[in-house]
């Protein structure tokens, strides 16, 4: 699956960018990642594609019995990004980013 440091890809999320350019909340979605899982035992779950184009594993992520991907998404640090064919909690993903929306968490706040 996943060996310790290896390179994973969350699914159905797209967070702003911290290397190369900085994407407004960039630092702030790179920080609470960092805070929410450092030291932390995850799960997770492998997509129906496996792998993308950079050989990165495509993951839904557990953290403490949560989906991480749906937390980014619902607190507002990531938007949806559903690519056929990981499209198992689209639906899911999307309420999350509307609900982020409407209260204007994160980015969507601070962008």
């Amino acid at each position: 699956m996943l060996a310790p440091g290896g390179r994973a890809r969350l699914i159905g999320v797209d967070t702003p960018e911290v290397f190369g350019r900085s994407e407004c909340f960039g630092r702030e979605a790179s920080a609470f990642a960092k805070r929410r899982l450092a030291g932390r035992r995850v799960t997770v779950q492998v997509g129906t594609e496996r792998r993308d184009r950079y050989g990165r594993l495509l993951v839904y992520l557990y953290a403490g019995g949560r989906l991480f991907n749906d937390e980014l998404v619902r607190e507002g640090y990531a938007t949806v990004l559903t690519i056929a064919p990981n499209v198992g909690r689209a639906g899911e993903l999307r309420a999350a980013s509307q609900l982020a929306r409407k209260h204007e968490r994160g980015l969507w706040g601070a962008c």
